[in-house]
């Protein structure tokens, strides 16, 4: 009895296991442009593999014998950055969860100095990139970068963006509610579906909403125009109102997220009644 009990319970956890893989896997291919492509190539290698077996395609089929066989490795070789990147991804994420958990008056300071920088430097056409670093972790962009560790303020963000200052091209990077380091430099994200018009600061904050869970706020140089990158899109010329909204809605810890939601079903529940 305790043997079947035992082989049915690692049953589970080894189905559980490759699950987490597989889902983890097919996550990440969906948020990456290049790892897709990869996934429609081999599908349609697949195919063409099935089509040249029923059809008896003999030159076809020798050919793609030796694609089988070597493929792996060319894909290895061709793309190992994109291998490199997607597990530097699983070892920057954090399992317990984010760097520091604001409370709410911490919260409302962040959102306030942050809001009163953006206002000042799209009204002045200051161009500016702050990512805040969430759940994934961003040591590999802090590392290289200038190191700050100073509190979030507005003047401060307004001096590391002026145009004259040796770290204005590069990014900020927020931890909870201080500024970690000034002049880091982010992967520019290469989904050919951009607006072209769109810059460096802009493709470099879309970059890294793609690889982590960062939330990263722009202020274009050229138009004074502000934007918001986050889950693997960008949210291009927000009002400040919808800039503020949208940041508030970004902070709020899981938990508060999760109660929120069941807040608004309580309600339906009860206007139902």
């Amino acid at each position: 009895m305790f043997s079947t009990v035992l082989s049915i319970f690692t049953k589970v956890i080894d189905i559980c296991i490759v699950w987490f893989f597989v889902y983890y896997i097919l996550k990440n291919v969906k948020n990456n442009v290049k790892m897709l492509l990869i996934v429609k190539g081999v599908i349609v290698l697949l195919v063409i593999k099935v089509l040249s077996d029923l059809l008896h395609l003999s030159t076809v089929g020798l050919l793609l014998q030796y694609v089988v066989q070597w493929g792996p490795v060319a894909l290895i070789i061709l793309f190992q950055p994109e291998i490199r990147s997607f597990l530097e991804s699983i070892g920057r994420t954090k399992l317990l969860g984010r760097h520091k958990v604001l409370t709410v008056e911490e919260r409302e300071k962040v959102v306030y100095e942050i809001m009163d920088a953006v206002d000042y430097l799209r009204k002045n056409k200051i161009g500016a990139l702050m990512v805040i670093e969430r759940d994934v972790s961003l040591q590999e962009y802090i590392t290289p970068a200038t190191k700050i560790y100073a509190d979030l303020t507005s003047p401060l963000l307004g001096t590391i963006f002026f145009p004259n200052s040796p770290l204005h091209d590069g990014g900020v990077i927020i931890q909870g509610d201080k500024i970690t380091c000034a002049g880091a430099v982010f992967k520019t994200s290469m989904d050919p579906n951009l607006n072209k018009k769109l810059g460096t600061r802009h493709r470099a904050a879309l970059g890294i909403a793609e690889e982590s869970d960062a939330v990263a706020l722009i202020v274009s140089e050229e138009t004074g125009k502000i934007s918001i990158a986050v889950d693997h899109e960008i949210h291009y010329n927000l009002s400040l109102d919808e800039f503020r909204m949208m940041l508030v809605e970004e902070l709020k810890p899981k938990a508060e997220l999760f109660y929120d939601a069941d807040d608004v079903d309580s309600e339906g529940d009860n206007d139902e009644k």
